[in-house]
């Protein structure tokens, strides 16, 4: 049996990145800063819950028909841990074992309830990935 191992820098309780977010938006820029739809199709949808105690979840889907070959689903779960302006998520659990162990450094504005991540895609070309998220619930200040 696995152990999952603790955050190497645990959150601090009542971070205002704890709490409930649902995806808004999920899209690609070019190096030229175009914007292009995300792996996921032009209307995604998909959950992110931020745990106090530094553990994390993030569950996407399509919700448009998907051609053969389109992604539909992606999903992992791990720890994570804010530094300033930025956020580390370790992966644990993937559905690609390349995936686990990995830490996923996202850029992250904050503004309320409204937090957009950047990061780098995992896959396909190396685009700059945009995520939206909306606060649903279970924050600092529910």
């Amino acid at each position: 049996m696995r152990t999952v191992p603790r955050p190497t820098t645990p959150s601090v309780s009542g971070d205002e990145l704890a709490g409930v977010w649902r995806l808004v938006s999920y899209h690609d820029l070019d190096e030229h800063g175009a914007r292009h739809p995300g792996p996921l199709g032009l209307a995604p949808d998909g959950l992110l819950f931020y745990a106090p105690d530094g553990h994390l979840s993030v569950t996407m889907m399509r919700t448009s028909a998907a051609q053969p070959g389109d992604q539909t689903f992606n999903s992992y779960a791990g720890t994570w841990r804010r530094e300033g302006d930025r956020v580390t998520h370790t992966i644990h659990l993937a559905p690609d074992p390349a995936w686990v162990g990995t830490e996923q450094i996202r850029e992250l504005a904050l503004e309320g309830d409204r937090l957009r991540l950047y990061g780098t895609a995992l896959i396909g070309p190396p685009r700059r990935r945009v995520l939206e998220w909306h606060r649903i619930g279970w924050g600092v200040a529910d």
